[in-house]
């Protein structure tokens, strides 16, 4: 009897989050995904890749014949207006991945908190607080490096090796 109650609690765990991490959000939830990508500017970190990808396939052509420069950035200018559009495909895939990593309510929340004037602040800030912490993090990296490299020198000394 007690196995079958964890089965039936389990198989009921099991339900609940495929609701909430189904596998075909609704409409709504894209909808929602889709304002929440384009508050938050989620976006921005894919917008180059249609213009790299496409330098990418010139330079292919480039290495095998450089005279080809002229007509290459001609028509890499004109793909790179032709393809633009195709962002698009980029950004329904990701509010797909939010909708389906996320319920209808969360995302709402989620939205909801962005566009709060601290949300705001959050995302007006945000790039500068982790350029910072990465500046600080690689000098405290170092400082510690120093230490560490310090300390195992004298621990070798300790044990009669010389460096």
């Amino acid at each position: 009897m007690n196995v079958i109650r964890k089965l039936a609690v389990a198989a009921a765990l099991s339900l609940s989050v495929s609701a909430a991490h189904g596998e075909q959000p609704t409409p709504a939830s894209v909808a929602t995904a889709k304002e929440l990508v384009t508050s938050t500017g989620a976006m921005a970190l894919f917008t180059p890749l249609i213009a790299g990808v496409i330098e990418q396939a010139k330079l292919v052509f480039l290495q095998q014949d450089p005279g080809l420069a002229k007509d290459l950035n001609e028509i890499a200018t004109q793909m790179r207006t032709d393809l633009a559009p195709r962002q698009v495909e980029l950004t329904n895939e990701v509010a797909t991945l939010y909708a389906t990593s996320f319920t209808d309510d969360e995302l709402k929340a989620i939205l909801s908190f962005y566009q709060s004037p601290v949300g705001k602040k959050l995302l007006e800030r945000q790039p500068q607080v982790v350029e910072s912490s990465m500046r600080f993090a690689q000098t405290w990296a170092n400082k510690l490096s120093d230490e560490v490299v310090g300390q195992m020198r004298a621990e070798l000394k300790k044990r009669g090796h010389n460096l």
